[in-house]
């Protein structure tokens, strides 16, 4: 005599618009067929259609808010929404640790004033998540993987890959709070302004000439001017304070 075998329970999952370049072309429709295996929770299944749950916000089964560790039963609709925006962090100061791909945005970031670590070399997955807990930042990625590691504190995937876009992506996500030339672009270090004389033995002697305003990192101790790059860095600076503003209410 043949056992009975129970169908796995199936639902209909709907991902949010922002949320669908995560899944498989055939499941980027408004509503999709998905088969569970009637254990797994929501989370879970939501990260198996590939989108990691640092890119998720409200959960609604049949239209009620429901959490990540909800186990969907057979022909619930499930809607994925995406964080809200600006998304908050809680338990920690706002700061970020982001990937070996992506200096130009974590200097970017540290010209107006976010802290913005950033790993220069490829230390693997499992370094960069430990970091990340170990020191509450937010880790910014574009490896999908890397943002579906269970010791990560806090992640966010970066959707572009040109600096310009991600900068926005990030400032408008986040929110954070702006204090343009305060950081050293190099280290993330804190930066002091430095007289003519205390910089005198780090810098060539055209620059000690021209230049009269300085800044120094107190970490690694880089000299900073208003040099050739200058008009181009203030641009940056400029129209991310424009869109963005420097959030002097916010507290994190």
């Amino acid at each position: 005599m043949l056992g009975h075998v129970n169908a796995r329970p199936e639902i209909h999952l709907t991902l949010a618009p922002e949320l669908r370049l995560f899944a498989a072309p055939d499941k980027r429709a408004d509503r999709t067929r998905t088969t569970t295996d009637g254990t797994s929770s929501l989370g879970h299944v939501v990260e198996s259609a590939g989108v990691p749950l640092t890119e998720v916000g409200r959960l609604l089964v049949d239209g009620r808010e429901v959490p990540v560790s909800h186990v969907p039963q057979a022909g619930e609709s499930v809607e994925v929404h995406g964080v809200e925006r600006p998304q908050q962090v809680p338990g920690a100061p706002l700061r970020f640790l982001l990937d070996v791909h992506l200096g130009t945005l974590a200097r970017r970031l540290r010209l107006l004033g976010v802290d913005a670590a950033y790993e220069s070399e490829d230390i693997g997955d499992p370094a960069l998540a430990t970091r990340s807990a170990a020191e509450h930042r937010v880790l910014l990625s574009r490896d999908r993987g890397l943002l579906r590691r269970r010791e990560l504190w806090a992640g966010a995937y970066v959707y572009s890959d040109q600096p310009d876009e991600q900068l926005r992506d990030v400032l408008g996500r986040f929110a954070p709070r702006l204090q343009p030339w305060t950081r050293c672009t190099a280290c993330n270090g804190p930066l002091q302004r430095a007289t003519k004389d205390s910089v005198g033995d780090r810098i060539e002697d055209g620059t000690h000439r021209t230049y009269d305003v300085f800044a120094q990192c107190t970490d690694c101790s880089r000299v900073y001017w208003r040099g050739a790059h200058h008009a181009r860095l203030e641009r940056i600076v400029g129209e991310a304070v424009e869109e963005f503003g420097p959030h002097p209410t916010r507290t994190r």
